[in-house]
């Protein structure tokens, strides 16, 4: 038995306490339905054929990929927006000019002289090119290669590398610009790996990174694994090193696309909850199976749509495009339409299989007091932290109801769900720039992000399913709305909140036993309270009215509640 400030837990689950006795609940109902409709085979499907693309804004991989869901979405019933009847699912094709030319690589190998086979090939080694990297002539550079001890701009100009090609251990951006674009060097091969990818445990593993665009230079980098930066250090020691470089890349003009398709609501239509899936990025998992994953899902809720089996009161919205730009875009552009975008969830890195990856499926929280202060389960992932402060909460509902959805999918499927304090980086982050309640599913930390090794057989059809099943009956839950739905999420935010209330007290009586000050502790404490005192009355958005009396009700007697919680933990100390 476990006592919570009066609330006794005993016999019955915390999904029970949630959504009554009963059950039944909207959210299981949605679970159940997408669950039926959703067909992972297809999701990893798109995932492999988007997985074939190498993927930045405007080149023949993104198109490609954008044209592929495109197809889905007409296969499906979505119709071009200029051609639809009021009220009828449909989807439109944006497009906007870029600044500057696209890339894309064609093929690549690095050899030393001497030495039949390349230490790196494109064909194995696919983001062994420098994004922005121009081609070499058909035949290749040869030269000297000069390894500097130090990336730092005195070290690279004592080395005196002009006409040479340059080595170093670090970033591939920061050798170029100043061995090329300041001393002359013809190019540069850069080895940096970040400890998360175990580069010692996955030694041919080569993670995408860029140079500046430089059409003047029209030179080039290459990203060493640690395979071939040993190899290159192996012929250092029988004296000169010399190698030859052949590059293949294309850059030309071309436009930015953005996918969107809208299952309009049926009643408060200019009300929504949006997705996106970024296109950009050459791995499986990053992003082609968040692409994959917002495919299916749209395929799957214009089946039930069709057949009746959904009617949303408002309107579900599917982005693809280019991360965080296109999300930006889509709120700042209409001003009218943001006013309307009442919840935004992206979906990044959504296919893993775990046991491969080592990556656990994370919700990344909207900022809550746990991103300023991590502590006992909360955790951040070597992504690493961003500043958090008081300032940048948005108390809602949201977090907490995300949360128990994919819990039930999990209950039911066997399926591990975690979360993290919010970190930032991702279509998320444009929603919470402008206010939006915006979460991020994801997974993370996983060996092969970024590399050449993020590869389909890495993603699992089973973690698409789950994925996108918990994301589109979410949707569904919140945009059907009304008053039942905001019973169950009162229900649902006043067992969370005494649920962590009771885990921060516990947590502050430890820590004032270890010398922290009292001070610190109430201020956690209180912040805390705070958030569940302003979440709650936050449930009223899923309404279409005024809330009942019964709903009043129980959102005075949850403020007395936490309050009264406050008092008691306080106290303790």
């Amino acid at each position: 038995m476990i006592q919570r400030f009066g609330l006794i837990i005993c016999g019955l689950s915390l999904f029970s306490l949630i959504y009554g006795q009963e059950g039944g609940s909207s959210a299981e109902k949605y679970l159940d339905l997408v669950g039926q409709q959703f067909d992972a085979q297809k999701a990893y499907e798109t995932t492999h054929f988007v997985s074939e693309q190498w993927r930045l804004p405007g080149n023949h991989g993104f198109d490609t990929s954008i044209y592929y869901v495109q197809q889905i979405l007409q296969e499906a019933g979505f119709v071009p927006k200029d051609e639809a009847q009021t009220g009828q699912p449909h989807y439109r094709l944006e497009r906007y000019p870029l600044r500057r030319p696209t890339w894309e690589p064609v093929d690549a190998k690095l050899s030393i002289a001497g030495v039949a086979k390349p230490i790196l090939d494109f064909a194995t080694n696919r983001n062994m090119i420098a994004i922005n990297s121009f081609s070499t002539p058909a035949e290749g550079q040869t030269a000297e290669v000069i390894f500097v001890e130090s990336c730092s701009p005195d070290a690279i100009k004592k080395a005196k590398v002009k006409g040479k090609i340059v080595a170093g251990k670090c970033s591939v951006y920061q050798l170029f610009r100043t061995a090329v674009l300041k001393e002359g060097a013809i190019g540069v091969l850069a080895h940096r790996i970040p400890k998360y990818n175990q580069p010692e445990k996955y030694p041919h593993s080569i993670p995408f990174q860029s140079i500046g665009f430089n059409s003047k230079a029209q030179a080039w980098g290459l990203n060493l694994s640690l395979a071939a930066w040993r190899a290159l250090e192996k012929a250092k020691e029988q004296g000169r090193v010399e190698v030859n470089v052949q590059i293949n890349t294309k850059i030309y003009p071309s436009e930015e696309l953005t996918l969107v398709a809208e299952i309009p609501g049926n009643k408060r239509e200019s009300e929504r909850f949006v997705f996106s899936a970024h296109v950009q990025e050459p791995g499986a998992n990053d992003n082609a199976s968040g692409v994959g994953t917002l495919a299916e899902m749209a395929r799957a809720a214009m089946q039930l749509y069709k057949a009746g089996s959904i009617s949303p009161k408002r309107t579900i919205t599917f982005l693809w495009g280019d991360e965080i730009l296109s999300t930006r875009r889509y709120i700042q552009q209409d001003s009218l339409r943001a006013k309307g975008i009442k919840w935004g969830l992206s979906l990044d890195m959504v296919g893993e299989d775990t046991e491969k990856t080592g990556g656990s499926f994370l919700i990344e929280k909207m900022p809550d007091p746990s991103a300023i202060w991590t502590r006992g389960n909360d955790k951040h992932t070597e992504w690493g932290a961003s500043p958090v402060s008081k300032d940048d909460l948005n108390p809602h509902y949201f977090n907490d109801f995300m949360e128990s959805v994919c819990r039930l999918q999990a209950r039911k499927e066997n399926w591990v769900v975690n979360t993290n304090p919010f970190e930032g980086g991702s279509d998320h982050q444009p929603f919470l720039n402008a206010k939006i309640p915006g979460l991020l599913f994801w997974h993370f930390t996983d060996v092969f992000y970024h590399t050449d090794a993020d590869r389909i057989d890495k993603v699992s059809p089973k973690t698409l399913h789950n994925v996108g099943v918990s994301a589109m009956a979410s949707a569904l839950v919140l945009c059907e709305g009304g008053e039942k739905v905001a019973m169950e999420l009162h229900r649902l935010l006043q067992t969370a909140a005494e649920k962590r209330l009771n885990t921060e007290r516990e947590l502050s009586v430890t820590a004032l036993r270890a010398g922290s000050k009292k001070a610190q502790e109430e201020d956690i404490n209180k912040t805390w309270v705070k958030w569940y005192l302003d979440s709650t009355p936050t449930i009223r958005d899923v309404l279409f009215g005024a809330p009942s009396n019964r709903l009043k009700k129980n959102i005075k007697q949850a403020h007395k509640r936490l309050l009264k919680i406050q008092r008691e933990t306080l106290s303790s100390f």
